[in-house]
């Protein structure tokens, strides 16, 4: 990786870390300007947000309501790609532990696909695709054993 893409890659690692206290802080505003005023975000339920005041307004309900007190934990950047210097692509890892919890379940991990751009010398998410990763049900692990 070129010195460039190592600044870029830092620097959203930041923005990626940024998304996580918020997160933890349960602020909805403070969440939304991490992404772009035109922003894709997409939900692990397949809900498509468009928009910086759509993203903050979902998650305040959030927030305030079923997700309260909760937290991203094992966040993980998977990989990193600068696919233009002011346009990176970025796969990351993570799942949401709430506030009873000791740890949060396997169950919950998702993947998550961020392009982020830089507008005004400042990194922004202007689409992230979040999905639940699920373990393989009881017939899967039957065929792949069988396939062996």
């Amino acid at each position: 990786m070129n010195e460039s893409a190592l600044a870029a890659r830092e620097q959203i690692q930041l923005l990626f870390d940024q998304l996580a206290a918020v997160w933890q802080a349960g602020d909805g505003e403070q969440f939304a300007t991490n992404f772009t005023d035109d922003a894709d975000y997409v939900v692990f339920d397949g809900t498509h947000l468009t928009g910086r005041a759509a993203i903050a307004q979902a998650h305040q309900e959030l927030f305030s309501g079923v997700l309260r007190g909760s937290r991203l934990v094992r966040g993980a950047v998977t990989d990193f790609r600068l696919l233009a210097p002011t346009v990176a692509l970025m796969h990351s890892t993570g799942a949401v532990q709430m506030r009873w919890q000791k740890q949060a379940p396997a169950g919950r991990e998702s993947i998550q696909t961020m392009v982020a751009v830089l507008e005004g010398g400042c990194w922004q998410f202007a689409a992230f695709q979040n999905t639940r990763i699920k373990p393989p049900g009881l017939l899967a692990k039957l065929l792949l054993r069988l396939m062996k």
